[in-house]
């Protein structure tokens, strides 16, 4: 597994962006792919996670109704559509792969990509 995300950027709050995520390498394993971020200051928190077998999303309260995890499997990719965003949204943003292979766990994760909102 390895992990680039791309699409951060600055906007103003209620704007919108879309994360992208792409896997190069294998997908053997892969259990559940999520989206986290973390603030100036503050711990990694969970964004968003999606489940590989039966795709049951999980959002974290804050951001439940604004964001949407998606993922293409054909084309290794994961997604994060951010809509009506607001300046506590603020944070890099990391891909996350789970993965478990015979009772083994490994945790994957991209460089970050910085999202900024403006008030």
């Amino acid at each position: 597994v390895q992990l680039v995300e791309s699409g951060g950027g600055s906007v103003q709050a209620g704007g919108s962006l879309r994360l992208s995520c792409i896997n190069s390498k294998t997908t053997f394993g892969i259990n559940t792919v999520g989206w986290y971020r973390q603030a100036p200051g503050k711990q990694r928190e969970m964004v968003a996670t999606l489940t590989s077998g039966g795709g049951r999303a999980n959002y974290a309260d804050s951001v439940r109704g604004r964001f949407t995890i998606s993922r293409d499997n054909a084309k290794n990719m994961m997604y994060l559509q951010m809509n009506n965003l607001k300046p506590e949204d603020t944070a890099v943003y990391y891909c996350h792969v789970f993965v478990r292979i015979m009772s083994l766990d490994y945790n994957y994760w991209g460089q970050g990509t910085q999202v900024t909102v403006s008030s």
